[in-house]
């Protein structure tokens, strides 16, 4: 009877791989036999982590907080899916696995999934602080009126991250609604209040996040499920 091929064989399943990167980057890919990948992930993850910390020092929290989610959290997460996709059958992993988050559209799910997470911090911060009236062009309404900006906000975020993470063509449309809305309120907040950490970190966010998504469009536009 021939014998297993236990050199060549995973001795991990993809789950177990994906667990392990979860919880220390480069981690899956090394229990795969993936030494050079495993050493790379865990020390471009280990950049990125400390340059988040480092800008945090400078700049204040929001900054650090920005930093880590458009850089720091994509990265963790392509690494785990890369374990979760196993050796490649030649090559070097992380090219093999970005040809098939860019083909699947992958990334625009991930970035409706941070703003589905947004949507749920900011209910909870304004659940939180009730009190708080939000600058709404120039104005803090307070009441019933200082309701409506307090929930459009995440209103959209959670809309927008739904469409995105199924793929509707009619968030695209949605999405630069909320990027006009938030842009233009931000720029008239910061000629009534002045700047602040917060939000010019919220304003360098949008401008950076429309011109992603504007650049991925077509994920948006060519699907056919609407």
């Amino acid at each position: 009877m021939p014998q297993a091929d236990t050199e060549s064989s995973p001795v991990h399943t993809p789950l177990v791989a994906a667990i392990a990167s979860v919880c220390l980057p480069g981690l899956g890919q090394v229990l795969q036999r993936r030494f050079l990948d495993g050493t790379a992930t865990l020390l471009l993850s280990g950049v990125l982590i400390a340059g988040s910390l480092s800008l945090g020092r400078i700049s204040g929290r929001a900054a650090e907080v920005f930093f880590f989610m458009i850089l720091a959290l994509p990265w963790w997460v392509f690494q785990t899916y890369d374990a979760w996709l196993g050796p490649p059958s030649h090559g070097f992993g992380w090219s093999r696995t970005w040809r098939t988050v860019w083909r699947a559209g992958h990334d625009i799910r991930f970035l409706g999934f941070l703003l589905f997470v947004s949507a749920l911090n900011d209910t909870y911060i304004i659940l939180a602080n009730l009190d708080y009236s939000m600058p709404f062009y120039c104005t803090k309404p307070a009441g019933a009126l200082g309701f409506f900006p307090k929930a459009l906000s995440p209103a959209l975020h959670m809309a927008v991250g739904y469409g995105f993470m199924k793929h509707r063509r009619w968030s695209l449309f949605l999405y630069f609604v909320y990027a006009a809305y938030g842009f233009t309120n931000g720029m008239v907040n910061l000629t009534c209040f002045g700047p602040g950490r917060i939000r010019n970190t919220l304003l360098v966010a949008i401008i950076v996040s429309t011109l992603y998504v504007w650049w991925r469009r077509r994920i948006l536009l060519t699907n056919r499920e609407d």
